[in-house]
């Protein structure tokens, strides 16, 4: 599942590429939206929510719709050149958007719909603050994550109605760095402020270039781009030395049986150093 500095790149390359211009076709190939054209319509610009892309248009009698699309975990928008070549197959296409300056597609996306632009809060209103985003509210974020407690700080930060923004990747870097095995309790954040920050300074570090955790070393102060070190801290790196301490990084798995407000989260895996990072089911 994408990230909210990769849901900000494809955002940016969008608007950049449709924003101002008027749609010469769509073609939306999904049952639901089969059969709607958007021909003659402008986008006036696509931004990001979370991992939410919302791609904003108006009509020529001055209406307003969102294509509203989720990345999922194999989802992805590339842009080419009028009639460029496609780099992905023509099957996995969901949506593709032509204009006289560039053709966007849609591949694999997790979901694909068309709303009205006045509509977008059904569909993102339940988000809490956007960490790459204007609303940003450190408080409300940590009063969010607070509600509840006993919840694993793993689980809290991937609940995107607690803060938007944060996947997989960064929830193991963010609790590496602040010493909190994933699975410890909200309760057991020693800084739950430091904590949030460190996910945004990562996350702003990272929207301009390929994704490199290691910027921020582990006093949470910048440690620069280096290409000695590995891009991440602890992601991915079983068996690999902790870049902190040089014990082997382990993986485990988190989410089955903990429920999160409405059901229970998708049970995902964790990396995380086992001398820095204590085990709250070993103690």
């Amino acid at each position: 599942m994408p990230e909210g500095d990769s849901v900000w790149r494809a955002a940016a390359q969008l608007h950049s590429a449709l924003a101002g211009q008027q749609l010469l076709s769509s073609d939306f190939r999904v049952p639901r939206f089969a059969t709607l054209k958007l021909d003659g319509w402008t986008v006036t610009e696509v931004v990001p929510r979370g991992k939410h892309l919302l791609m904003r248009l108006q009509g020529p009698s001055q209406e307003q719709l969102t294509i509203h699309s989720h990345l999922k975990m194999e989802g992805a928008w590339q842009v080419y050149p009028p009639g460029g070549r496609w780099r992905k197959p023509g099957f996995t296409a969901r949506c593709v958007l032509r204009t006289a300056a560039a053709d966007a597609v849609g591949f694999s996306l997790g979901i694909l719909e068309v709303v009205k632009t006045a509509d977008e809060d059904s569909i993102v209103g339940h988000l809490g603050p956007d960490l790459l985003g204007p609303d940003w509210d450190a408080d409300e974020a940590q009063r969010r994550v607070l509600t509840h407690p006993e919840v694993p700080i793993g689980v809290a930060l991937l609940d995107q109605r607690n803060l938007a923004g944060i996947g997989n990747v960064y929830r193991c870097e963010v609790c590496f760095l602040s010493r909190i095995h994933p699975a410890a309790p909200v309760s057991a954040a020693a800084d739950l402020p430091a904590l949030l920050a460190d996910a945004k300074q990562l996350l702003e570090a990272n929207i301009g270039s390929a994704r490199r955790t290691t910027v921020m070393s582990p006093l949470g102060k910048p440690a620069g781009r280096s290409g000695g070190r590995p891009g991440y801290w602890v992601y991915g790196r079983e068996h690999q030395p902790c870049l902190r301490c040089g014990t082997p990084i382990r993986r485990g798995v988190l989410g089955n049986g903990f429920q999160v407000r409405n059901g229970a989260t998708e049970e995902r895996d964790i990396y995380f150093c086992p001398s820095c990072q204590t085990d709250p089911a070993a103690s």
